[in-house]
């Protein structure tokens, strides 16, 4: 099996975090759970990790540039081959908390599919309120999705 190449890992990994540059930023903690991954991310703390970590190459090379819409990651890829190894590992970081928070969701809405659709229908997504709301319903839960809550974090 042949690796990615480390610029193939940067460009991933900058793509990944384009949708999460824009995110309002709180403070960058480390997740300890898929739960924890899904609520950085969704909290911008994912987008403050890399804005923290490639402080220097944001100020060098893209203080000209206007925050939003991914133009900040654009940026720091036209610079790749100049980023230091903390901002290389802050994207990478950020990049594969990321991916498990998008597979933590895929999980539990595959694994939770017919609670979310008749116990949680009408629950606004966002906030926690569609976890909370399979909370809520703990003894009608299937074993399987009871199961993949537990395995997340979130029971």
């Amino acid at each position: 099996m042949r690796m990615p190449t480390r610029s193939a890992c940067h460009a991933a990994a900058l793509v990944a975090l384009i949708f999460f540059m824009t995110g309002p930023a709180s403070r960058a903690g480390v997740a300890q759970t898929p739960a924890q991954d899904v609520t950085a991310a969704m909290q911008g703390e994912l987008a403050t990790q890399v804005v923290e970590g490639c402080s220097s190459e944001l100020t060098q090379y893209c203080a000209e540039v206007t925050p939003g819409e991914g133009r900040l990651l654009a940026c720091l890829y036209a610079h790749s081959d100049k980023v230091s190894g903390q901002c290389e590992h802050a994207l990478y970081d950020a990049a594969a908390r990321l991916e498990r928070a998008i597979s933590t969701i895929t999980y539990v809405a595959n694994e939770c599919r017919t609670e979310l659709e008749t116990l949680c229908a009408e629950v606004e997504v966002g906030e926690g309120r569609v976890a909370q709301c399979l909370k809520d319903h703990a003894s009608e839960l299937s074993p399987g999705c009871n199961q993949a809550l537990t395995n997340v974090g979130v029971q």
